[in-house]
């Protein structure tokens, strides 16, 4: 925005020759008004955010469609920013200008980016700070964690959680306010900068806390004393990103230009593997896009594509099991004081009929439908494409627990907790649970906590876990507090079974599966303080998640902490994670 409003006053339409409003709910008659005015008067109107304004977006339709060159003055010009959105009017995309403002690929490009635009390129607001050395290694500071936390949303889920569109007007807003800081205090007050810089400017757009952890443990590098008080700080353990030594503009614009057009994951705090995981991210985006332009003709050769639909359908019909009877299963595991674990073997029971009954019938419909005994609705027909592809079809994922595996691994995992709970049913409570293969592990997590408070009568909102990493073997025996689970795989580190602690991952190793966790309950108070890293468990890899009804994420589980004997912020930046379940 602030560059259409320079570009503007350069073109002679500043101040009252330009209108602008940001749309949202009342908005669109006061937009209405701005357009008429300015096809009369030959103004500029800038309407932003159209994305926001979803109902308006027929009227803008039509507006534009009635614009008519003899009616309108020929200065007249309609600005409309947005984010992408499916609800924008395509006739208005084809008909106008399109232009798009992304941030430059590689952290050379981006910090050359910020140091060429304003502030930063002004030479009075460069060199005019009263505590000039100080101002000039922090702004570089800044401008390269600008850049640091744009790129790191090519590693994904390892960067961030949730992929934030930081963009200029946050780097703008925190170097004009880091040059006023600087120019009223004394001390350089670091405290204040961070605030305002990590939980104000750029902390305003992360919603997710784990991302907020990573962003401040990020922001921690750079507006520090140690990068105003050391001639040689560095950015990276191989030293090719330092903070400059005091020079003018010029030699800070040298200094970026001799930076490597692209970066090792280390400046970022990562592990070399990350590299893979973007490159696998940026092939699945490419097969995903060309799998949409894929037609459904078959070859003369091979099977039809209905032939080959029925056919998976009828082998996933034969491989899955009976619905679960609840009945039976209340009557053998009834509901009792001391033991909640009954109820969650029930619950679990309910919610894998639904999903195991939505997958049968859809199964038997499509093949109903491919031999002409039923309408083949637009839910078969999705059905029947994503079984095509491979993929989860959309009306099993709306009954089902989050999952990212393609349909054969699917159904292979889907099977898999079937015979989990079965086996549960069948033979009594597993010594070691598979934590995975519950539908909502919060209630389970909550089960043992609620055995435990009702044993030694204690409430159970008092308690947290403290967790212990065992040995790799079998357990016979559960333990006499608590609960030993299985199942779990560390994204962005591995376990080292001599120390007992988190280590570095191997090369090309991307995840590594974690030993028997014993979780034991006991009051928060009474949690031991270790060195550990606090890593958060998420159900699948995009580690995205949604708030559902019951105040739980539909993809964080929880908060588990593992030993190390490195700094916390060391696995922070690497992206370390729990995952229940891999993508293959």
């Amino acid at each position: 925005m602030a560059a259409l409003l320079k570009f503007a006053d350069d073109q002679g339409f500043g101040g009252s020759r330009l209108d602008s409003l940001s749309l949202g709910q009342g908005q669109g008659p006061i937009a209405m008004k701005m357009i008429d005015k300015g096809v009369k008067e030959g103004t500029w109107v800038v309407l932003q955010n159209c994305h926001l304004a979803v109902s308006w977006m027929p009227t803008l339709e039509r507006l534009c469609q009635e614009l008519n060159p003899d009616g309108t003055h020929p200065d007249f010009r309609l600005w409309l920013t947005s984010y992408p959105s499916q609800h924008f009017p395509v006739s208005v995309l084809q008909d106008g200008v399109k232009m798009t403002n992304e941030p430059p690929k590689g952290l050379k490009a981006n910090l050359l980016r910020s140091y060429l635009s304003d502030p930063v390129s002004d030479p009075e607001f460069f060199g005019g700070c009263q505590k000039l050395p100080v101002f000039k290694k922090l702004l570089f500071g800044l401008c390269f964690f600008h850049a640091l936390v744009q790129e790191r949303r090519k590693f994904g889920a390892l960067g961030w959680n949730i992929a934030y569109e930081f963009n200029e007007t946050d780097l703008r807003i925190s170097v004009r306010q880091l040059r006023m800081f600087l120019d009223q205090y004394e001390e350089v007050p670091f405290d204040a900068l961070k605030y305002l810089s990590g939980q104000c400017n750029y902390g305003g757009r992360v919603t997710d806390d784990w991302d907020r952890r990573t962003l401040v443990c990020i922001l921690e590098k750079f507006y520090c004393r140690e990068i105003v008080e050391n001639a040689q700080y560095v950015f990276s353990e191989s030293k090719t990103y330092f903070c400059p030594s005091d020079g003018d503009y010029d030699s800070y614009l040298d200094y970026v230009k001799s930076l490597p057009i692209t970066q090792h994951p280390e400046v970022f705090g990562m592990h070399a593997n990350a590299d893979i995981t973007k490159d696998q991210q940026e092939t699945n985006q490419l097969f995903d896009s060309i799998l949409l332009t894929q037609a459904r003709a078959s070859s003369g050769g091979g099977k039809s594509s209905d032939e080959v639909v029925s056919d998976v359908a009828e082998d996933i019909l034969l491989r899955l099991p009976k619905s679960y009877d609840t009945e039976e299963a209340l009557r053998k595991y009834p509901t009792t004081y001391t033991q909640s674990m009954n109820t969650v073997l029930v619950q679990e029971m309910v919610r894998f009929n639904r999903l195991l009954n939505t997958v049968r019938s859809s199964l038997i419909n499509i093949q109903k439908a491919i031999k002409g005994l039923i309408v083949m609705s637009s839910e078969l027909e999705e059905v029947s494409t994503s079984m095509l592809k491979g993929k989860i079809p959309a009306l099993w994922m709306k009954k089902s627990y989050p999952s990212l595996k393609p349909l054969g691994s699917y159904v292979n995992d889907f099977l898999a907790r079937l015979k989990f709970l079965q086996d549960w049913f069948d033979t009594g409570a597993p010594p070691v649970f598979w934590i995975s293969g519950f539908f909502f592990t919060q209630a389970f997590l909550t089960g043992a906590q609620q055995n435990f408070a009702r044993k030694y009568t204690i409430p159970i909102d008092l308690l947290g876990f403290d967790f212990e990493v065992l040995e790799h073997k079998d357990y016979e025996t559960p333990p006499e507090d608590g609960v030993y689970v299985q199942g779990l795989f560390l994204d962005g580190a591995r376990w080292d079974a001599e120390k007992n602690i988190l280590g570095e991952s191997h090369p090309k190793s991307l995840y590594d599966k974690l030993p028997v966790l014993w979780m034991k309950p006991c009051k928060r108070d009474d949690i031991p303080d270790k060195q550990t890293y606090t890593a958060p468990v998420y159900k699948t890899s995009d580690r995205r998640g949604t708030l559902s009804t019951t105040g739980h994420s539909t993809n964080y589980v929880v908060a588990v902490k593992l030993p190390s004997d490195r700094p916390e912020e060391h696995w922070i930046l690497r992206g370390l994670a729990l995952l229940c379940q891999l993508d293959n």
